[in-house]
């Protein structure tokens, strides 16, 4: 069951994994985070959602900014601890604090289209009519578990859910964007990255499904 969503915002960062010490976004919306902004109006276990296209709506724009960051992380065990009833861990941006310099994205405005696909998960009342009678009622309302974000949660979105011919056009702009993260695979023991060729063709990028050839891990 297919859905188109167009999204905007001011700022965005998808980051490139392969820059260790800055932060450096790719040129345009990944397909992970574009999955997690439907997930974010609707997931269920029973669903399981796939990017199809992204249209790219706004001229690539760039800007650099330095970001107040914490510097560590609470470790799972701590986390696990307090579950079982023990002390509260906490971390402090005071006493923790670092800058980092990032380039980001500006001013971006994308038409996500994906559909979703019944998973074994799905019990015998679940259909497909009825998720996307919920996902379609959801969107319109501008419903959703936590707010879209681009990339990094600061960088909150706005999202309209489409239904008829969109009267903005895709930019016109062509070139190859790389390689370029697809998604993460959780099938394994331990997570993969997977990666494809992304090309922009007048300001669309076509996605290939997940278990095609032209993902690879």
């Amino acid at each position: 069951m297919g859905f188109c969503l167009e999204v905007a915002g001011d700022f965005a960062c998808f980051t490139r994994p392969e820059m260790k010490v800055e932060r450096v976004s790719y040129d345009v919306i990944t397909p992970s985070a574009a999955r997690a902004i439907f997930e974010a109006i609707l997931w269920k276990p029973a669903i399981s959602w796939q990017i199809d296209r992204i249209e790219v709506l706004q001229p690539i724009r760039w800007i650099n900014l330095r970001r107040n960051e914490l510097s560590s992380v609470i470790p799972m065990m701590n986390v696990t601890k307090a579950m079982k009833g023990g002390t509260m861990p906490h971390c402090s941006i005071e006493d923790d604090r670092q800058q980092r310099a990032g380039l980001f994205l500006r001013d971006v405005r994308y038409r996500l289209h994906g559909h979703f696909m019944m998973t074994n998960k799905a019990g015998t009342t679940d259909s497909e009519a009825k998720f996307a009678e919920m996902f379609r009622r959801r969107a319109q309302k501008g419903q959703c578990f936590n707010q879209p974000y681009l990339g990094c949660r600061e960088f909150s979105c706005s999202f309209e859910l489409i239904e008829e011919e969109p009267a903005t056009p895709a930019i016109n702009e062509s070139r190859p964007l790389g390689w370029m993260l697809y998604d993460i695979d959780h099938s394994g023991r331990e997570p993969t990255p997977l990666f494809f060729n992304a090309m922009m063709q007048n300001g669309v990028i076509e996605v290939p499904p997940r278990h095609s050839e032209e993902v690879r891990g």
